[in-house]
């Protein structure tokens, strides 16, 4: 198994955020985190929960394997199967979707991690 390297984590997101012509505060206020904490995830000196992990994610409008491998390949059939679900069903927000949506792309990447081993 791959061991994660924080401070190349650190960096893809820091080159996101500015790429996006953001602030450490910024990207910090939209993710509900303090400045500080991003700076030290942003340096790998930190280690961020999943649900950070999460936040930063949708902020950046970017995928958890972009993030954590450098690799954006998002499980779109899952995703499908979602949106015919919540076509047929209608119980679902779109809130409610890009959370799950978000938690789902996050999920696969860990279980492809987990398969590598």
């Amino acid at each position: 198994m791959r061991d994660l390297d924080y401070k190349s984590i650190g960096m893809r997101i820091r080159q996101v955020r500015k790429a996006k012509g953001w602030s450490q505060d910024e990207l910090a206020g939209k993710c509900g985190i303090s400045m500080s904490f991003l700076g030290h995830i942003e340096r790998g000196s930190r280690i961020m929960s999943i649900e950070t992990l999460v936040r930063i994610c949708k902020a950046l409008d970017a995928g958890a394997d972009e993030l954590l491998w450098g690799i954006a390949h998002p499980s779109l059939a899952v995703l499908e199967m979602w949106n015919s679900e919540d076509k047929s069903e209608g119980r679902k927000s779109s809130g409610q979707k890009d959370s799950y949506s978000m938690y789902v792309r996050i999920m696969k990447s860990v279980a492809e991690i987990m398969n590598e081993a």
